[in-house]
């Protein structure tokens, strides 16, 4: 250990401990909770959300890959699960054969509707009813801080800043 190295102290170690938690422990939740209610998981659900608010509801996969946070493996396999149940289909992008549209089925639209609700329900009993009226937005101001540190390019296109 170095005498240079600018140690967390006991409150920063109390809080960097606690995010991890958070940050490990929360995706779980929102998974059995999708899993039990739904029979996806939360990168399904993200992948059919995200289709389901673009216009007529397709993306390019490299830009679903993106904005979901997955890589295009496992995208490409979870797509592929979706497109077994009829939610997503695949088709090469007429505007540039290279890349591959992924568009959100009027059944997939379906599911997710009928998913949103009690997605909706868990995310605000485990992230938003613990807080008071004013921390959201602190929460909201601290996860933006955090992300352009993380990603200081900034998001991905169309989506809202940190």
């Amino acid at each position: 250990m170095s005498d240079e190295t600018p140690w967390l102290d006991q409150d920063e170690q109390n809080t960097w401990l606690t995010l991890f938690s958070v940050l490990t422990r929360l995706p779980g939740s929102l998974d059995n909770q999708l899993q039990r209610d739904a029979g996806i998981n939360l990168f399904e659900y993200m992948i059919l959300a995200a289709l389901s608010v673009q216009p007529e509801r397709r993306m390019r996969m490299s830009m679903l890959a993106a904005i979901s946070e997955g890589s295009l493996p496992r995208l490409s396999q979870a797509v592929g699960r979706l497109e077994k149940r009829g939610w997503v289909l695949r088709s090469p992008d007429p505007e540039d054969g290279r890349y591959t549209l992924a568009t959100l089925t009027d059944e997939g639209f379906e599911k997710v509707a009928a998913t949103a609700p009690g997605h909706v329900a868990e995310v605000r009993r485990l992230v938003f009813d613990p807080l008071t009226k004013a921390q959201p937005r602190q929460l909201h101001d601290i996860c933006g801080r955090i992300m352009r540190a993380v990603d200081p390019a900034g998001p991905y296109p169309g989506a809202r800043p940190y």
